[in-house]
């Protein structure tokens, strides 16, 4: 047993704003240069190679690449959650079987992925009506980010662990410096030695490849309860069940939303390479709002999870309330701030005029109904956190995913605009986030019920 093991939890013993803003903020900051680098690679290409290799890293590329990373992040939430509750109840022996368990299903995982990214990445990228002028880089840029998925799913759960245990300045760390080597390496492959597509695909393998082993060199070197030991690496057929009964809906949740985004990508591809790099550089910049509130998902998860499994059911929906209203602060802001300054953002991935005019309708559009996406973020996470899953993905499944498609379906057949189809965004928020809340007001008079220790 470690000597170290009765020490303060601050997230189930301090004060609860303030640790929810020192465990955010690390989080937030971290979920930055994860989505700079991203960024960076459509900057390169879109002003160095052109806007088809804008559109071919930003367009049905990044969307098959978001829908199977997205399922394995909600798998590895399973084991966070996991985690965090044995963690907030100081079992070492059920931690320690958790964290070898993650790891031994996301090396298995990641073989099964990369095996079937690399076969069938044609034909996932002609299922979705890509144009014929952007097909052949988006299948090298698919093959060479299949070819290291390894390193992105043992970052992820890794990184997701720590944060599980209240440690979310180290992913931080780590990210900061994958941030910097796949910027680096974007310049000299890309502009330097002109390899355009392929050279972004390679400089994010490396730099994952980078930020994987910083997360795992940490976890083995650990001084408290969780300590990765590569011998103990396998798969505890009990904690297995355990985490895939969390993992599962939620990564079910997550291909859910990635299937209608692939949906709506398939539409947006029929009206053309301007189009599609509007789409594109778009995405980059929404991405500012989503790893915002992210974070805060993440945060309200590992809260609610230790202070649930410390049985303090109070702090539970006192993280809850103060979480709701940071994030519709924040949101409010983000969405001032992107239609402000749409113009010029747009104008750091590409000069195109038509690329840009589209663009900046399709953010008008969307970003004002951010406010919405609030109670989907934080009610799921803080059920999440609870271990109630179930619920969550019907909710999602009806809310997010069936009328979205009946949306895109009715859209095409009778008003095939693409303002039409960027409204499945704003309505189907406000459809799901009712449905939250209702659910979740009626799980909180249960929580509230319960004896705290």
């Amino acid at each position: 047993m470690k000597q170290n093991i009765q020490k303060t939890n601050q997230i189930t013993e301090g004060i609860i704003w303030k640790q929810l803003l020192l465990f955010f903020i690390p989080i937030v900051f971290g979920t930055f240069f994860q989505q700079l680098y991203n960024t960076i690679d459509t900057v390169i290409v879109g002003q160095f190679v052109g806007k088809e290799a804008l559109a071919s890293v930003g367009g049905s590329a990044a969307q098959i690449v978001n829908l199977v990373v997205g399922f394995f992040t909600g798998l590895s939430s399973g084991a966070a959650v996991v985690i965090a509750q044995y963690f907030g109840a100081r079992d070492e022996r059920s931690v320690g079987e958790s964290l070898h368990t993650a790891y031994a299903f996301s090396i298995i995982g990641s073989i099964v992925i990369s095996a079937i990214g690399l076969i069938l990445a044609p034909s996932f990228l002609r299922w979705m009506n890509t144009p014929a002028e952007l097909l052949t880089d988006s299948i090298l840029y698919l093959r060479i980010y299949f070819a290291g998925i390894l390193f992105v799913f043992i970052f992820n759960i890794g990184s997701s662990i720590l944060r599980a245990v209240g440690d979310s300045k180290r992913p931080l760390y780590y990210l900061i410096v994958c941030c910097f080597v796949n910027i680096l390496l974007d310049l000299l492959l890309v502009i330097v030695f002109h390899m355009g597509v392929v050279g972004v695909a390679y400089a994010t393998l490396i730099s994952q490849a980078v930020s994987a082993v910083l997360v795992s060199y940490k976890l083995m070197k650990s001084d408290d309860i969780l300590t990765l030991k590569l011998r103990q690496i396998r798969l505890y057929k009990n904690v297995l069940k355990h985490q895939l009964a969390i993992g599962l809906p939620t990564g079910f949740q997550s291909v859910m939303y990635n299937i209608s985004n692939v949906i709506i990508q398939t539409a947006l591809n029929a009206f053309g390479t301007d189009t599609v790099a509007a789409w594109s550089a778009y995405g980059k910049l929404d991405a500012l709002y989503w790893m915002i509130i992210s974070a805060i998902g993440i945060s309200i998860t590992t809260f609610v999870g230790q202070n649930y499994g410390a049985r303090r059911y109070d702090r539970v929906n006192k993280s809850v309330n103060i979480c709701l209203g940071m994030a519709l602060l924040i949101s409010i802001i983000t969405a001032v701030f992107l239609i402000m300054a749409k113009v010029p953002l747009f104008r750091l991935f590409t000069q195109d005029a038509e690329v840009v005019r589209i663009g900046s309708e399709m953010l008008a559009l969307i970003t004002p109904c951010y406010v919405f996406y609030v109670f989907i973020e934080v009610l799921s996470g803080a059920l999440r956190g609870m271990g109630d899953v179930l619920i969550p993905t019907v909710i999602t499944l009806g809310g997010v995913c069936v009328l979205r498609l009946v949306w895109i379906a009715g859209t095409l057949h009778f008003a095939p605009t693409i303002e039409m189809i960027i409204y499945s965004y704003p309505i189907t928020w406000i459809v799901t986030a009712a449905l939250f809340i209702i659910y979740y007001m009626y799980k909180k008079k249960r929580i509230l019920k319960k004896p705290n220790i």
